[in-house]
């Protein structure tokens, strides 16, 4: 069948979540229309995986709060997911470690699967020949694909000093692959063809143009809460009751963090000053 000979995609959303918005979700079911539109790509599920506490975000509330409410956000959903493993940290991960993480994941269950088929047919298969030697990283000839969905701000702030170590992007870009999500006034084809370091991996980056101009952002979203404005239909229902019944975002909730140093930030000030 022609589905067989589709690639399997996993779709990794990171980030603050501080609300998440319709426009979050709305990005998932973008980037699985553009992907499965090439004629390459099954998507076949998306994950989406909070920040922990310790990224230290001016006006970041609690990660148990943000989960609840992804989770509470995703649950009419047959595909998209939401993961705590990232937040339950009490360090700050660093994306690169959470893609290796879900792509490790990703392999076990498929360890998992290879198993069982060999125990059903009984055959005897050595599960090494599924996979092509990749530096450290094996990387899965048959399994699904991990991917990085992400907007075009966070493609761009690739370029920001101190803020992404250089081999992380190289992984994350040239092992792993990106999604990336336009939003009106953002132009990533500049910015990729202004760095090296993307313009290297172009061909794993898809750019997804929202021709449907959706300008959510939860940093608006958090100010009309302050002021006690009406965020319906820019966030699903059961999180704004939620966020009622927690009393969350409040003008002091928003000063949090207010006079700390971003975690990407603080290793680079405690490396110089050691």
């Amino acid at each position: 069948m022609e589905g067989q000979n589709l690639t399997k995609v996993v779709l990794l959303a990171c980030g603050s979540f501080n609300p998440i918005t319709n426009m979050h979700l709305r990005m998932f079911e973008l980037a699985r229309d553009h992907l499965e539109d090439t004629g390459q790509y099954n998507v076949v599920k998306g994950i989406i995986s909070p920040v922990g506490d310790a990224y230290k975000k001016k006006g970041l509330i609690e990660a148990r709060h943000r989960v609840e409410m992804t989770r509470l956000a995703t649950e009419n959903s047959g595909w998209i997911t939401v993961d705590p493993w990232e937040s339950l940290h009490p360090e700050w991960v660093e994306t690169a470690k959470v893609i290796r993480h879900h792509y490790e994941e990703l392999v076990a269950a498929e360890h998992n699967i290879d198993d069982v088929d060999t125990v059903k047919y009984g055959k005897k298969r050595r599960v090494e020949e599924k996979y092509i030697d990749s530096s450290a990283h094996p990387k899965r000839k048959d399994g699904p694909q991990l991917m990085l969905l992400c907007g075009a701000d966070v493609l761009e702030s690739f370029g920001i000093p101190n803020l992404w170590k250089p081999e992380d992007i190289a992984e994350i870009v040239g092992r792993y692959g990106v999604v990336c999500v336009t939003r009106s006034g953002n132009d990533p084809h500049k910015f990729i063809h202004q760095s090296d370091a993307l313009w290297k991996h172009r061909k794993n980056i898809h750019t997804v143009h929202e021709w449907v101009t959706n300008e959510i952002s939860a940093t608006h979203v958090r100010r009309a809460l302050r002021r006690g404005q009406s965020v319906r239909y820019l966030l699903p229902d059961s999180v704004i009751h939620y966020i009622r019944e927690h009393n969350l975002y409040s003008a002091e909730s928003e000063q949090k963090n207010a006079n700390v140093v971003l975690a990407p930030f603080q290793r680079y000030t405690d490396a110089s000053s050691s």
